[in-house]
């Protein structure tokens, strides 16, 4: 069965949409998720606790559409990221781009952050609504090792992503040349091509990426 707080968020949502008064526990549980949201942002713990335990939705969200896990992930936050799962915080809710806390922690390159959420189950090969995923991001930003931590979670080093891109070219376009030198060690096959019918290295001559074209050059 649907628990109440669950129930209770759905209230809003359909009162919000139809334009209906909206009742005072309604009113109440949105308070609360302004509090829980605003207690993530200062990493207030003890704020995040009374929230919940008031009754705030563990994946309510922000304005962008952040959920508080996503919000600790983005800012790096640990210990509130661990809680908020301990908590019920869905590992896989995206934000409204597709953003997921695995995407985010990969983006910042946050090695404590990732591990936890792949402890947790978070899918690794989830896009986003632009169709990049958390191995795009941290090759592209060149995070190495979160690169390595997905590969170790499972990711094919060369799964073809949106355009038939693969995180060696993703690497390779923006000159990250240690990701580059990871990748290659994992196995990544250099000769691939693009839906251009370009290659990591054709890439990464395109881009400027002077470290990255020498290294797949092989000398």
């Amino acid at each position: 069965m649907r628990s109440t707080h669950a129930w209770r968020a759905m209230a809003i949502v359909v009162l919000a949409v139809s334009g209906a008064a909206v009742p005072s526990f309604a009113a109440d549980t949105y308070s609360l998720n302004e509090q829980l949201l605003a207690a993530v942002r200062g990493n207030d713990e003890a704020g995040v606790t009374r929230a919940l335990d008031a009754g705030a939705i563990v994946d309510s969200r922000n304005r962008i559409g952040d959920t508080p896990l996503i919000s600790a992930c983005k800012k790096g936050m640990t210990a509130m990221a661990r809680m908020l799962i301990e908590r019920g915080a869905n590992v896989n809710q995206a934000d409204v781009q597709g953003i997921t806390p695995l995407m985010a922690a990969a983006f910042e390159g946050n090695r404590e952050v990732v591990a936890l959420l792949i402890a947790h189950h978070a899918d690794p090969n989830s896009t986003d609504r632009v169709g990049k995923t958390a191995m795009e991001y941290a090759s592209g930003r060149g995070h190495a090792a979160v690169v390595e931590q997905l590969l170790d979670a499972g990711v094919d080093v060369n799964a073809a992503y949106h355009n038939h891109l693969t995180a060696l070219m993703w690497a390779a376009g923006y000159d990250q040349m240690q990701t580059v030198s990871l990748l290659l060690a994992r196995g990544a096959n250099r000769d691939l091509r693009d839906d251009r019918g370009m290659t990591a290295r054709d890439i990464a001559e395109q881009t400027g990426s002077t470290h990255a074209a020498l290294l797949l050059s092989g000398h």
